[in-house]
């Protein structure tokens, strides 16, 4: 079924630093806003380590800067929906925005869906994603604590991330084709200075390549022609995080709007496109500097704009000007991670959950198989208590491995300690976590949860036919780290498949806590997705994309 289509005054498409300061221009202007983004909340700007050059603030890490931009702008009432966008159609007064959930319209619109990490095309870099090619320090600079790793770039990301890379890292070169960075002299200066990296301007990557993982790389001088060849230490491997600019996100809106020979859309000073009440902020955009003071700027700017557009369409259209008043907000579509402590569910958190949970139409069971032999073990069977005392909708059954073989037959269980999700009739539903669920991975949980116990989300109907057209088993192995921002959603996903359809099934692993799950099959970055315990992908993948994989 798809949502109740729903009139707004604005839609913000992406949920990055510009679209979130539009959000929050358009809130305070009392205007009906909808902020639709493919990912979690945040933009790259998630996955930055540290943010030392905005204005006010002298040092925040990337994660909680847009956590808070996204509170705020829920403050003043922004609604946030988490959807892929399909298509478009802006030649009307009312704009339509077509997702996988269903469709929304709105008087105005804001694109602001920014830019994508590039890949650079040497040899062996398809190869080798994953198991040492890597986009994000952030989500995979741990997997590379105390071996070497390059950095190819030269801007502002290969320099602030080869110095993040240096709390793992033995070593941090970086390699750059440029004679000189490209960035603000101050994140340079920090990089050069740093007594772990070593910095090889003139040079560029020709080629990895290896066995499982990474064994060799070949660079060459551009000034002498001369080649050199890194070899890893025997039975070592090394890592190379790209960062070499991005590629804008605009495929969606081709048809619609005027681009440029590189894809990004074209505006003027007021941020407007070449259609009326369309709207572009952030790296979208054409320019210069694409740093988080621009982005929030062209967000600020394009809002503002957007919402004198908005007041003489109303006009024009006979609209009330409260008649669009502001909705509540839907706390249940989407709990913010708080990180799991000693307690595991601090106040706020818990304050996010208690709505959701009162929402449960049918008791859920969570079905633990514990093995004193692991470390965790007991942090577990505490996390699975703590949760159950939130919630009389939840029962949890803990077993010993070897226990009960044919309990443990029923969840297929092969990875211990384990807990899997049960129905209200005790059935279970192919849903396993190893691990605890904390950090990002509290959405995924709590999101299985809800699917499980009712109301649940709701689907679109064809992406329900592809799901229940899979005639085979399929076994799903989402390795994640809890500190990846993009892992969440391919548990989720994998999730609403083993829900759908019975012959699939999915178990999130937190690769931290299973080291030899992450050596058998070389994993390097997260989200890792394990097919039927032979085919490995990596990547945020959606459920049509887990389904190709899975030959479908």
């Amino acid at each position: 079924m798809s949502r109740t289509k729903e009139l707004y005054d604005l839609i913000i498409i992406g949920s990055g630093s510009a679209g979130m300061s539009a959000g929050v221009y358009a809130g305070r202007a009392k205007l009906k806003t909808l902020v639709i983004d493919r990912d979690k909340a945040g933009g790259q700007i998630k996955i930055t380590s540290e943010v030392e050059n905005y204005p006010g603030i002298l040092r925040v890490s990337g994660e909680e800067l847009s956590a808070t931009m996204r509170k705020q702008a829920e403050n003043f009432g922004v609604k946030f929906v988490q959807a892929v966008v399909e298509s478009v159609d802006f030649t009307r007064d009312i704009k339509k925005i077509k997702t996988v959930d269903g469709e929304y319209e709105a008087l105005a619109v804001i694109v602001a869906t920014g830019s994508v990490p590039r890949k650079l095309g040497f040899v062996g870099e398809e190869t080798f994603r994953g198991r040492g090619i890597g986009y994000c320090a952030t989500c995979d600079g741990e997997f590379f604590a105390g071996m070497d790793v390059f950095v190819i770039g030269a801007g502002f990301a290969a320099a602030e991330e080869a110095v993040f890379l240096t709390r793992y890292a033995r070593k941090v070169f970086i390699i750059a084709r440029e004679p000189e960075f490209t960035c603000a002299r101050t994140i340079a200066e920090k990089a050069l200075a740093h007594p772990k990296i070593e910095v090889n301007f003139n040079y560029e990557l020709l080629e990895v390549g290896g066995d499982t993982v990474l064994r060799y790389a070949k660079f060459i001088d551009n000034q002498t022609g001369r080649t050199w060849r890194y070899d890893a230490e025997q039975n070592q491997t090394f890592g190379v995080f790209v960062f070499v600019g991005y590629i804008p996100q605009s495929a969606e809106y081709a048809s619609q709007l005027r681009l440029d020979e590189r894809g990004y859309i074209p505006t003027d000073d007021n941020m407007r496109a070449n259609v009326d009440g369309i709207y572009a902020a952030g790296d979208i955009r054409p320019k210069e500097l694409r740093q988080l003071v621009t982005a929030v700027s062209d967000g600020a700017i394009a809002s503002t704009n957007a919402e004198k557009y908005i007041s003489s369409k109303k006009e024009r259209l006979g609209l009330s000007q409260s008649g669009l008043s502001q909705s509540g907000l839907h706390k249940e579509e989407e709990a913010q991670a708080a990180p799991a402590g000693t307690l595991f569910f601090d106040d706020d958190l818990r304050e996010q959950l208690i709505p959701i949970l009162e929402r449960f139409e049918k008791p859920v069971g969570l079905l633990a198989i514990l093995d004193d032999s692991v470390d965790f073990n007991d942090e577990l069977r505490a996390f699975l208590f703590a949760f159950a005392a939130l919630t009389d909708k939840a029962r949890v059954e803990f077993l010993k491995k070897g226990e009960n073989p044919d309990r443990e037959k029923e969840i297929n269980a092969t990875i211990y300690p384990t807990f899997a999700v049960l129905d209200s009739n005790g059935a279970y539903v192919g849903v396993q976590f190893h691990g605890i669920p904390g950090g990002h991975e509290i959405n995924s949980f709590i999101l299985a949860l809800y699917n499980v116990a009712g109301p649940g989300q709701t689907v679109q109907e064809d992406t329900l036919d592809k799901i229940r057209a899979v005639r085979t088993k399929i076994n799903l192995k989402i390795g994640v780290s809890l500190s990846c921002t993009l892992c969440p959603d391919v548990v989720t996903a994998s999730q609403l498949m083993a829900l759908k359809n019975p012959l699939i099934e999915t178990e999130m692993i937190d690769v931290a806590r299973f080291p030899d799950f992450k050596n058998k099959y070389s994993i390097m970055s997260v989200p890792a997705i394990l097919i039927n315990d032979d085919k490995l992908a990596f990547g945020k993948k959606s459920v049509d994309e887990l389904l190709a994989l899975a030959g479908y």
